[in-house]
C-alpha cells in the first residue's frame, strides 16, 4: 500500500492523524511546513495527501495550501490531495476540489469516513500507477517490435492491435495459410503486408485479389488461369493470380464470396500446391503462400453453406482478428494525427495544420462504423474543405448530432480527459448510482457532483415507476 503524506502545522493535529492511520495500518509521512512536504512528494511516490488550507497561527486566506496544492500536483501529476479546512477556508478547498483535488474535509473530521477515503484513494492511485507502468511497458514492446521488424508503416498505440501485430511477424517466419477477419476498413490488407514483409517470400510478389468482386463464372479463370478458347472471347491464354503470385503471396480478401468450384480448386493448391488452368488438363506445379481475409462471422459462412468447412480448416491455419476501431479508440488520434500530416501535405502543400481540441474529442466520441478508412476519409475531407490552419468538427463533417450526449468539454486538458474516463467507468459500474460511483472513487457524493460538473458529465433521470 501507498503511503499517506500528513501536512499540517499543528503537531497535535499531524501525530492524531498519524495514529488514526497507523490503527488501520495505512503507512504515512507527515510533514509541519509546505517546504518539509514538497521534499517528501520529490523524493517518494505516494498513495495520497491530506494538507491543512493554512501554515501561520493568523492566516486565515488559504492562500498557503492553494500553493502547496499545485506544486503537488506539478511534481506528483495526479496524486490525490484531500483538503482539510475549517470554515474561513471553505470556499477555496470548494475552488480547489472543481480544480482537481479530490475533496475536502472540515475539522473535526469523522474518522470512519476519512479512512475509508484514504483506502479508496490510494487503492486507485496504485491502480492508476500501475496502468502508467503497463502502458510505459508497452510502448517500449511497441518501439522494440517496429525496429526489429518491418511493420509497413502501421499506426496504432492500443495494446489490443499490439497482440494481432505480434502475431502476424511470429507467424511470417512460416508457410502457413494465414486467415485474417475484422470488419470493412480496419486494416486486414495492411496486416497481411505485413505478414508478407517479414516472410521469407518478402522478395516476391504479393499479390491482391478482391474475390468478391469476381464473378462467379470467372473465378477459376481469374484465379487458376484459362487455355485459349476456354470461354467465349478468350482468344489467347490467359495467366491465373496463382501463377503470378509464383514464389511470393497470394492476398484472397472476401474469402467468403469465393464460387463452389473455386473453393474445389483453392482446397486442391492448398492440399498439394497442384492446379489446372480452365479448359486444360494439364497439371501445374506453383509455391505460393495464401493469406485470405474475410468480414463476414467465418462461422456463419460454413454454416450457411457458403463455404466448404474442409476448406476452412486449410486457411484457418492461424487466424488474426483485427478489432474494430471503435474497440481500440486509443488509436483514433494518432492515426488522425498521421493522415492529416499525410493528407495536408497533398492537399495543402501545408504542414501547419492542426486539430482543434473539439475536433478531437469529436473523434473520440463518434462510433467509427467505417473504422479506419472512415478515419482516413474524413481528415481527407477536412483537409479539402478547410479554411484555416485549425480543422474543426464542421471540418471532418460531424454535425452536432453526431456526438454523444456526454461528450466532454473543450476545456478540458489531457490529464482531465483522463480523470473524466475513470469517473465514467465508475458510473458505469455502479449502474449509475452517484453514491456507489463515490465510494469506488472514494469521494463524498458532493465531491462527485462537483467532480462531474466540471467534466461534463450528465446522469440521465428517470421517473420512478
Amino acid at each position: 500500500m501507498l503511503p499517506v503524506l500528513l501536512v499540517d502545522d499543528q503537531p497535535a493535529v499531524v501525530q492524531a492523524l498519524r495514529v488514526l492511520c497507523e490503527l488501520h495500518d495505512i503507512p504515512c509521512r507527515s510533514a509541519t511546513s509546505p517546504e518539509e512536504a514538497r521534499q517528501i512528494v520529490s523524493a517518494e511516490t505516494l498513495g495520497a495527501v491530506v494538507q491543512d488550507m493554512n501554515f501561520g497561527r493568523n492566516e486565515t486566506s488559504g492562500e498557503e495550501g492553494v500553493e502547496l496544492f499545485r506544486a503537488i500536483q506539478e511534481i506528483q501529476p495526479g496524486l490525490p490531495v484531500l483538503l482539510m479546512t475549517a470554515w474561513a477556508s471553505l470556499e477555496t478547498a470548494v475552488h480547489l476540489v472543481k480544480d482537481g483535488a479530490a475533496d475536502y474535509l472540515e475539522k473535526p473530521w469523522d474518522d470512519e469516513k476519512l479512512v475509508a477515503t484514504l483506502r479508496n484513494l490510494t487503492r486507485l492511485r496504485s491502480l492508476e500507477l500501475e496502468n502508467q507502468h503497463l502502458k510505459s511497458e508497452r510502448e517500449r514492446s511497441r518501439r522494440d517490435l517496429s525496429e526489429e521488424y518491418d511493420l509497413r508503416g502501421l499506426v496504432y498505440t492500443s495494446e489490443a492491435m499490439h497482440r494481432v501485430v505480434s502475431l502476424a511477424v511470429n507467424v511470417a517466419r512460416s508457410d502457413a495459410p494465414v486467415l485474417i477477419t475484422g470488419p470493412n476498413g480496419s486494416g486486414k490488407e495492411r496486416l497481411a503486408e505485413i505478414v508478407q514483409a517479414n516472410s521469407r517470400r518478402r522478395d516476391g510478389p504479393f499479390v491482391r485479389v478482391n474475390v468478391g468482386a469476381i464473378p462467379d463464372e470467372l473465378a477459376e479463370s481469374e484465379l487458376f488461369g484459362a487455355e485459349a478458347g476456354a470461354y467465349t472471347g478468350l482468344q489467347g491464354r490467359r495467366i491465373g493470380h496463382f501463377e503470378t503470385a509464383a514464389g511470393g503471396t497470394l492476398f484472397l480478401d472476401e474469402i467468403d464470396s469465393l464460387s463452389v468450384a473455386g473453393q474445389v480448386k483453392l482446397l486442391r493448391v492448398l492440399q498439394s500446391g497442384e492446379f489446372q488452368r480452365l479448359g486444360s488438363s494439364r497439371t501445374h506445379q506453383v509455391d505460393v503462400r495464401v493469406i485470405s481475409a474475410s468480414n463476414a462471422s467465418i462461422e456463419e459462412a460454413v454454416e450457411e453453406g457458403r463455404l466448404r468447412e474442409d476448406l476452412l480448416f486449410r486457411l484457418n491455419v492461424v487466424e488474426l482478428g483485427v478489432p474494430s476501431l471503435a474497440a481500440r479508440l486509443d488509436d483514433v488520434l494518432p492515426l488522425a494525427e498521421h493522415f492529416l500530416a499525410l493528407h495536408a501535405a497533398n492537399e495543402l502543400q501545408n504542414d501547419d495544420v492542426r486539430l482543434a481540441e473539439e475536433a478531437r474529442r469529436s473523434l473520440l466520441s463518434h462510433g467509427w462504423p467505417g473504422n479506419v478508412r472512415e478515419l482516413e476519409n474524413r481528415i481527407q475531407r477536412a483537409t479539402v474543405v478547410a479554411t484555416g490552419p485549425e480543422i474543426s468538427s464542421s471540418d471532418l463533417g460531424f454535425a452536432d448530432g453526431d456526438r454523444t450526449s456526454s461528450a466532454a468539454p473543450a476545456s478540458l486538458r489531457p490529464a482531465e480527459l483522463q480523470e473524466r474516463e475513470r469517473v465514467l467507468a465508475a458510473l458505469e459500474s455502479a449502474n449509475g448510482v452517484v453514491a456507489h460511483a463515490a465510494d469506488e472513487l472514494g469521494l463524498s457524493r458532493q465531491a462527485l457532483y462537483r467532480k462531474m460538473s466540471r467534466l461534463g458529465i450528465e446522469i440521465e433521470r428517470r421517473a420512478k415507476p
